[in-house]
């Protein structure tokens, strides 16, 4: 008698709340950022180097994730990570407004969700990648909009929660945030966990991956998809307030919140009607409509019209990231957790770029965030430059093949 097939349908859900956690970490402190300026006098570039603080953590966690947790195991590492984020929650919570000098506490606490942050995005999707599916590229996309869910639920219940309770109370939604990993913790420890490769084969070493001519373009269009989103969420709230001259409750909502939900929309749309379309046209459509949007926020005098570019440049970069994902694990199916370890360096070089390039740029022109976004709608031009080369090489090969 043969043992029953697991049920990964628990270990999947872990997965989508493992991206609930990383919305968490990305998305709650920048709707702080005005209050930091004016609790903290934390000025704009300050503020940048926390956004570069978090990304380059994670980045650098990325590199070693990829070289450790086939040796240590999936199970002991993601749970970990879970832990760390928790660990940082409950840290930004306490801490900064206790000690004398805020600006090193929110640091130590950055960097502490940010090591949970950098293992959960090295880990989720090829552990959801390993579970049985019929369209993996579906799933990945709906593993990703998880990450917009959570990030829409981050702004609506912490901008809910800062109307009722007033925006000094920030410290205990951090802990109450705290919750999310926490519960990631119990789940991923009563789940069963996939094998990451399929049975017989063996990973590729770095030397095999970046030989591959694919690498080079799918690095960077990584990097671009990192950059597009972050390039404009991470300053969407400072953007609608300051730039745009709205309250902070609307420019919360019309901000980071719309952008979350139309960036939501794309991959929940690509994750039901995936099988009907073809992936590469739908990324490049995407990166056209990410450079008109990023244009239209930095020129537009008219504020409506900025928010609403704002929100569909979330559907613009919706696709980039998983879509990515999903065009390298098939075409290099033995990456192994090393190909998703390296390109989601890619993609957190991207995420620490961009929103410090808009910001850098914006701080150099009086801090006029429409000089950042400017410079931003580089990135999603790159981006569509790197699909051509893609559908380029590939219809080279099969050509060769």
């Amino acid at each position: 008698m043969t043992a029953a097939a697991p049920n990964y349908d628990r270990t999947v859900v872990a997965c989508f709340n493992g991206y609930v956690t990383q919305a968490v970490i990305n998305n709650f402190m920048p709707l702080l950022f005005v209050t930091f300026s004016a609790s903290f006098g934390i000025d704009m570039a300050q503020l940048s180097t926390l956004i570069s603080v978090n990304f380059v953590t994670q980045l650098v966690v990325d590199v070693l994730a990829g070289r450790y947790v086939d040796r240590i195991g999936y199970r002991p590492c993601i749970i970990a990570a879970h832990v760390a984020a928790a660990a940082g929650l409950l840290t930004l919570g306490l801490l900064p407004t206790r000690v004398a000098d805020p600006y090193p506490a929110l640091m130590a606490a950055i960097v502490l969700y940010a090591i949970g942050g950098g293992l959960i995005e090295v880990m989720v999707s090829p552990i959801v990648n390993a579970c049985p599916s019929e369209h993996k590229d579906k799933a990945m996309s709906l593993l990703h909009s998880f990450y917009c869910w959570g990030q829409v639920g981050t702004v609506a219940v912490s901008t809910l929660f800062f109307a009722l309770a007033g925006r000094d109370a920030w410290p205990m939604m951090a802990c109450l945030w705290a919750i999310v990993p926490i519960v990631g913790i119990a789940l991923f420890a009563t789940s069963p966990m996939p094998d990451i490769l399929p049975e017989g084969t063996s990973s590729m070493k770095l030397g095999e991956l970046v030989r591959n001519p694919l690498f080079a373009v799918f690095f960077v269009m990584m990097l671009c998809a990192g950059a597009s989103e972050l390039g404009m969420s991470q300053w969407a709230s400072t953007f609608a307030e300051t730039g745009l001259g709205v309250s902070k409750t609307i420019g919360d909502l019309a901000g980071p919140a719309a952008f979350a939900v139309f960036m939501g929309l794309s991959r929940t749309i690509y994750g039901i009607l995936g099988h009907r379309l073809n992936l590469k046209v739908f990324i490049a459509a995407s990166a056209a409509l990410g450079v008109a949007t990023y244009l239209v926020a930095a020129l537009t005098t008219m504020p409506l019209l900025g928010l609403v570019a704002c929100a569909l440049t979330g559907f613009a970069v919706g696709i980039m990231w998983p879509g990515t994902f999903a065009l390298a694990a098939e075409a290099m199916p033995t990456g192994g957790t090393l190909m998703f370890a390296v390109f989601a360096v890619a993609g957190d070089l991207g995420c620490t770029a961009g929103p410090a390039i808009v910001g850098t740029v914006a701080a150099a022109n009086g801090d006029s965030l429409q000089a950042g976004l400017l410079v931003g709608a580089l990135f999603p031009v790159i981006l569509l430059v790197g699909v051509i080369a893609l559908r380029q090489i590939l219809y080279t090969t099969r050509r060769a093949g």
